[in-house]
């Protein structure tokens, strides 16, 4: 009986601890550009660079009382949909996108530097997620160059740890927001118009 009774303990307590264990994300981010864009350049010649400059592709993790096996990670075609939203930024400012080596074209790189998911980890359940995303972008045309670094950040509150969809959503929206600023610097739309 008591043997019996100490393997259901047992038994109980591997599910309350797998119920506190995350497994790891990868999540599909979607980041699009939150504003329109006014035509004022006159079909200048652009190229474009997209580049992913983080230090880690780990993101962060999810919590729990194993961190280290609930990483957040993003997919491989989120640098080609962040090249997509730059060329669309970039055709409804009114410049024409080329390709690479095109003579006499201005260029505009456009960097992923941070890319954070903070979590407590001191508790079980993830209570909240920082979640931050800067670019580093430098436009330059002929002898100039201007290079800035755009961010934002969000910070969530959850009853409950946040599903793979809902991850998804909040990176994608502060990827967006921080991506948005780089269009919105008219400094870098200066120098890709000379």
């Amino acid at each position: 009986m008591i043997n019996r009774l100490s393997m259901l303990v047992v038994a109980g307590l591997a599910l309350v601890l797998v119920g506190c264990a995350h497994s790891p994300q990868q999540l599909s981010v979607q980041p699009e550009l939150l504003v329109p864009l006014n035509p004022v350049a006159r079909q200048q010649p652009v190229i474009v660079t997209v580049r992913d400059t983080r230090s880690s592709k780990v993101l962060g993790t999810r919590g729990g009382i194993y961190p280290d096996s609930s990483s957040i990670t993003v997919s491989e075609q989120t640098l080609p949909k962040v090249r997509q939203q730059v060329e669309q930024g970039l055709r409804q400012l009114g410049f024409n996108v080329v390709p690479e080596g095109t003579p006499n074209a201005n260029n505009l790189t456009v960097s992923l530097a941070e890319l954070k998911y903070q979590s407590p980890t001191a508790t079980t359940y993830v209570t909240e997620a920082n979640i931050g995303a800067t670019f580093v972008a430098e436009a330059q045309a002929a002898n100039t160059r201007y290079q800035g670094r755009y961010g934002a950040t969000a910070q969530h509150r959850f009853g409950y740890a946040p599903n793979q969809a809902t991850n998804t959503r909040l990176v994608s929206e502060v990827m967006s927001d921080a991506l948005t600023r780089v269009f919105k610097d008219p400094e870098i739309v200066r120098v890709l118009q000379r």
